[in-house]
């Protein structure tokens, strides 16, 4: 019988000095890892901290660049796309410097970005291009934006149409990147109901509507989306508002807007600390502690369901950091099917909060009596790869009874087999299936395991560090 712990193998590119045993896969490691061999775990133990939230990190470096004055961020998000947006910030002119985790920003102000030399390659990161599109929008010059292959498939029509209507001119490839912004200082502020619940476009239109004269408001009303943009913006010192009922939310901000440097201190990815929470829930035994992480109202939709599908989760908010509560995740192994429960359904309103999560607790539902079964999600077919495919196709490797929806997909209770993983290049697939990976039974292969890079370098080495063997 095989034993129950972590392993992992490493194909390695000739004559790099980057040992199996090493398994710090950072920016420079990116694309020496190329697949990790992973047995079934005993248990997860122990605590970590993580690498800064990727979405907070996204926005506190772009708004710092339109604030006046010095700032500066601390515990800045590792990956790839942050990188990304970094790096096309200094294209536009911003004095940045990174040391260690820690951004200095000498912020450009409202109109002082300048046209950059080349096209900004905001490689995979959709927040990346979504989110400069706003910026740019408001700029007296023209820009593209470009992406690799699979960010120049995405759509991006769902941010062009409310630019176009705040007066900006945008030029696409039938929908999808490049995108080709004239921007203009004559932006004027719009009403606007989001017809697909993102917080991307949110933010787009955000960023866009300080450089607009009046008050731009806009309307979310299919489920809440995520605030960061509204709390950093207020961080900095704009007038942003956020009022909510039972039905909708609306957010809206007067500008144009001038914004004052601050420091920020971002917390640890409770995205990131998905994967861990859900390996420690379904391994018995386990008891792990997340610290230092981000409690945000509208990211945890994930911790609720991970509670109502029998986790034993304890959470703690301790204190707040640059307007974002902050605090830690305890979590005893062994899900409790709760009252019985036959099977799960995850839809309606609760996608939207669970979107980026929506693959890892597919891997959950197999422990789960009866399955679990995700409708209203084909938002997951237009992300990094079509989610929902990629999610049936690795679960039925492992030998799991899976049903697919346009929308979603239903997978019922049953034992995993290790099997080869193929994540073509989607950071979030291959941390779910290495959870599945550890659950299963036999060895599995992770291939292109060096995707994680986008979001969670750290990923294979933080988890090594709790997995007992």
């Amino acid at each position: 019988m095989m034993s129950k712990t972590f392993a992992y193998s490493a194909f390695i590119i000739p004559n790099s000095s980057f040992a199996p045993g090493a398994l710090a896969v950072n920016r420079s490691f990116v694309g020496i890892i190329t697949t990790m061999r992973i047995r079934p775990a005993r248990r997860i133990v122990g605590r970590v901290r993580l690498p800064g939230d990727k979405s907070i990190s996204h926005r506190a470096a772009i708004i710092a660049s339109l604030a006046s004055g010095r700032s500066s961020i601390t515990n800045f998000a590792t990956g790839a796309d942050c990188a990304a947006t970094v790096s096309c910030l200094k294209a536009l002119g911003v004095s940045i410097q990174e040391n260690e985790g820690k951004l200095m920003i000498e912020g450009a102000g409202p109109r002082g970005l300048r046209a950059p030399a080349t096209d900004l390659d905001c490689g995979n990161s959709g927040s990346t291009m979504r989110m400069l599109a706003g910026v740019l929008s408001g700029q007296d010059f023209e820009t593209t934006l470009t992406g690799d292959q699979s960010l120049s498939a995405r759509p991006m029509s769902r941010v062009i149409e409310p630019l176009e209507l705040m007066g900006a001119r945008v030029r696409s490839n039938d929908g999808r990147p490049p995108l080709m912004i004239a921007g203009t200082s004559a932006l004027t502020a719009i009403d606007y109901d989001l017809p697909v619940p993102s917080a991307q476009v949110k933010s787009c239109i955000l960023l866009a509507a300080l450089h607009a004269s009046g008050r731009t408001v806009i309307t979310e009303r299919q489920g809440v989306l995520r605030d960061h943009t509204e709390r950093m913006l207020q961080w900095f010192g704009s007038s942003a508002t956020r009022t909510t009922d039972n039905t909708t939310c609306t957010v809206s901000i007067n500008g144009p807007v001038h914004l004052s440097a601050r420091e920020v201190d971002v917390p640890g990815d409770v995205s990131s600390a998905a994967f861990f929470v859900a390996a420690a829930s379904v391994l018995p035994d386990s008891d792990l502690r997340v610290e230092g992480v981000g409690l945000n109202p509208t990211r945890i939709g994930f911790i609720q369901q991970m509670r109502s599908m029998g986790a034993q989760i304890e959470v703690g908010v301790e204190t707040e950091r640059s307007n974002e509560p902050v605090g830690s995740i305890r979590v005893q192994g062994g899900m409790k099917n709760p009252s019985g429960m036959e099977s799960h359904s995850i839809a309606g309103n609760l996608i939207s909060q669970l979107i980026d999560e929506l693959p890892l607790l597919a891997v959950v539902g197999t422990q789960m009596p009866g399955g679990i079964e995700i409708r209203n999600a084909s938002e997951l077919r237009f992300k990094e790869s079509d989610r929902i495919a990629l999610t049936v196709r690795n679960l039925r490797a492992m030998g799991a009874n899976v049903e697919e929806f346009d929308d979603g997909l239903r997978v019922n209770c049953g034992q995993l087999q290790g099997a080869r993983i193929e994540p073509h290049g989607d950071h979030r697939i291959a941390m779910a299936f290495t959870v599945a990976a550890l659950i299963a039974e036999g060895t599995s292969e992770v291939v292109n395991s060096d995707c994680v890079g986008v979001s969670f370098p750290e990923f294979f080495s933080l988890l090594e560090s709790i997995i007992e063997r």
